[in-house]
């Protein structure tokens, strides 16, 4: 999908019209939701304190606070492959691990490649303009 036809997940989400619309934030293994868009899970799409991983609510946890980026990426796995199998649903991921967590776009964003491919997922621009040029680098 090229880019002017591409929807990306808009900086700013409080609420969503479609009850299929999933709220993907960056998380800790302990579900501490206390601050970014964590905070924002719980207020607006049923994020449950103490779970810290995968589908709650309109929302899904991707745990980012236990490591480096090596201990993130098997969680977006597993979040790509529950995108895949519920396609009815349209996935919103937020620049999971950009604030609290302290990582940069350009560490977090390569982790999202299979994702930028499905038509259910929307990234941050940052995120999608990045795996494209990594893409494009690769000769891909």
């Amino acid at each position: 999908m090229d880019n002017d036809n591409r929807k990306f997940t808009p900086e700013h989400i409080d609420h969503f019209d479609d009850p299929d619309d999933i709220f993907v934030f960056g998380s800790n293994l302990e579900g501490r939701h206390l601050g970014g868009a964590a905070r924002a899970a719980v207020r607006n799409f049923g994020a449950v304190m103490g779970q810290g991983v995968g589908l709650q609510g309109q929302s899904y946890a991707i745990p980012t606070m236990q490591g480096g980026v090596e201990t993130i990426k098997p969680y977006v796995d597993q979040f790509i492959e529950f995108a895949r199998e519920c396609d009815q649903n349209t996935f919103y991921v937020t620049r999971i691990g950009c604030g609290i967590a302290g990582f940069k776009a350009e560490e977090i964003a390569p982790l999202f490649d299979e994702a930028a491919d499905l038509y259910n997922v929307r990234l941050p621009k940052e995120f999608y303009d990045i795996i494209m040029r990594r893409r494009r680098e690769a000769g891909r």
